[in-house]
């Protein structure tokens, strides 16, 4: 009894948190996971005889798609497809889940993001986190160096979601890796122009891509006094600044990582510069920064990028920006990250740097993120053979819930299916020449179906074909079949045309065809 009395009292408790959490209207996901607990405890003071209830819903940070969902992510992943085979990308697959080891170490701070999988006395498991890591794995492994590949796929991150903003705890990454050792920034401009054309034909608005360099951010951080064993917790505190403002990553400069203040303060002038070309020639000539023997290899580099990218046309897309940073271990030369815009207004303007976090003000959010991680490859080889490697990472998440957003706003129908005719009847008793028909469009591989009754409406059958977007209806009656026809009929226009049943396959075709 005592036990139940302990149980009442959780059940009450619990039930106090859910109504607290609707009365403050916080996020569903939390209310959800809550109303699990509760239901939970009740299924567990109720013993055997009271049917288990539980909670109908996706875990945290996850989703279910629906078919019209789906049809734009389709849609999303054949334009990406499309522009890496453009450039010559070949796919590989890895595991969902690698050794521990694998992974561990890679990823600086975000290394707490990775799911490790309960161990069942074998080996020591954790889910992928990108698709970064497992590539340097296989190209180690298989003794590869050279490759330029593309790899779609998920991955697993522990992280806060904000499913609003396309952030989750499983999600698809779009990769494009060159691999292998050649000259100085022509693979890592063909990596610029990708995201650059992604992100012009999938048509998401303004857009800016901010380059910088590792060398440069380390030659900076040496410059200004940062102290060598803090160049990376450093500088995953600089790449908060597209979320935070300036004063607080200061904050946590001093407070939090133990950084002088006038170390802070220069790396301040620094990180608010913003250019091309011009920037990187005007930083050569910098009293402070020519000390760094990197950041001068770094600014050189960033010049002949520019160079390369006014040969390809996108320079008016991408500026060198030196606030950027990127958290991830593995980067030693050019990184960078393809940032959606708001009515054209730049990331990093005025508002942006003056108290105002980035991306409430200006910034939508990154969409495309990447560098060069010329070690990383090693880290994997026994003899440490080093495999040089550039990429980028479409942030296809955030490019889904964008557009998703814009077609649930659109008065157009998104249509989930590619049916092009509808193989329908004027008259009773006509099912067996329907599904005759059905099976000569398929057979010559046209998209067709029939609705599944004996003797369907004919209404039914139109109203079927509006409602799913269906363009033609190819109608059989008596008469239809005594002249060797077929009744094809425009939904839109609702226009009809007696077709040969000879000709009706062309005639489908050039009606239904791209223009």
């Amino acid at each position: 009894m005592e036990n139940k009395a302990q149980m009442q009292e959780a059940i009450k408790i619990q039930g106090e948190v859910v109504r607290k959490l609707k009365s403050e209207k916080a996020s569903k996901d939390q209310i959800d996971e809550e109303v699990a607990k509760l239901l939970e405890l009740k299924a567990q003071i109720g013993g055997d005889n009271v049917k288990h209830q539980f909670v109908l819903k996706t875990a945290k940070g996850t989703r279910d798609y629906n078919p019209k969902q789906m049809a734009i992510r389709e849609r999303v992943f054949s334009t990406i497809i499309g522009c890496f085979k453009r450039h010559g990308a070949e796919t590989i697959d890895t595991p969902v889940f690698e050794l521990k080891e694998t992974l561990t170490g890679k990823y600086g701070e975000d290394s707490k993001l990775i799911y490790d999988l309960k161990d069942q006395g074998g080996e020591l498991l954790s889910l992928r986190y990108d698709l970064t890591v497992p590539f340097a794995r296989y190209l180690a492994m298989n003794k590869i160096t050279n490759i330029k590949r593309y790899h779609i796929a998920k991955v697993y991150r522990r992280d806060n979601p904000a499913m609003t903003r396309g952030r989750y705890r499983e999600f698809y990454q779009c990769d494009f890796d060159i691999a292998g050792q050649y000259d100085a920034m022509i693979p890592d401009a063909e990596c610029l122009k990708i995201v650059h054309d992604i992100l012009s034909e999938l048509d998401l608005g303004d857009f800016q891509i901010k380059v910088n360099d590792r060398r440069i951010l380390d030659g900076m951080f040496a410059v200004c006094g940062v102290p060598d064993d803090k160049f990376r917790t450093i500088c995953s505190t600089v790449d908060k600044l597209d979320k935070m403002s300036w004063e607080d990553v200061r904050k946590e400069m001093v407070n939090e990582k133990g950084l002088s203040e006038e170390a802070a303060d220069q790396i301040g002038e620094y990180v608010s510069l913003k250019g091309g070309m011009e920037l990187a020639e005007r930083l050569l000539q910098d009293q402070k920064m020519c000390r760094s023997k990197q950041a001068c290899a770094g600014l050189s580099d960033i010049k002949l990028l520019f160079s390369y990218l006014q040969l390809f046309q996108v320079t008016d897309k991408v500026v060198f920006d030196l606030s950027l940073a990127r958290g991830l271990d593995y980067y030693t030369g050019i990184i960078y990250e393809g940032v959606l815009t708001q009515a054209g207004v730049a990331p990093g303007s005025t508002e942006a740097q003056n108290g105002v976090p980035a991306e409430e003000s200006v910034s939508v959010g990154s969409v495309a993120g990447g560098g060069r991680y010329d070690g990383l490859v090693g880290m994997f080889d026994p003899k440490g053979r080093k495999v040089p490697c550039v990429g980028v990472s479409i942030g296809i998440e955030r490019i889904f819930s964008i557009l998703e957003q814009r077609a649930e706003a659109s008065p157009e129908k998104v249509r989930t299916t590619e049916v092009q005719v509808l193989v329908a009847s004027a008259q009773k008793n006509l099912l067996e020449e329907r599904l005759q028909l059905l099976a000569e469009l398929w057979n010559a591989g046209i998209k067709a179906e029939v609705m599944y009754k004996k003797n369907p409406k004919l209404l039914s059958q139109l109203q079927y074909c509006e409602e799913s977007g269906i363009p033609l209806v190819a109608i059989l009656g008596e008469q239809e079949l005594k002249d060797g026809v077929v009744k094809l009929r425009v939904v839109a226009s609702r226009e009809e045309v007696d077709v040969s049943r000879a000709a009706l396959i062309d005639e489908i075709r050039s009606r239904t065809s791209p223009a």
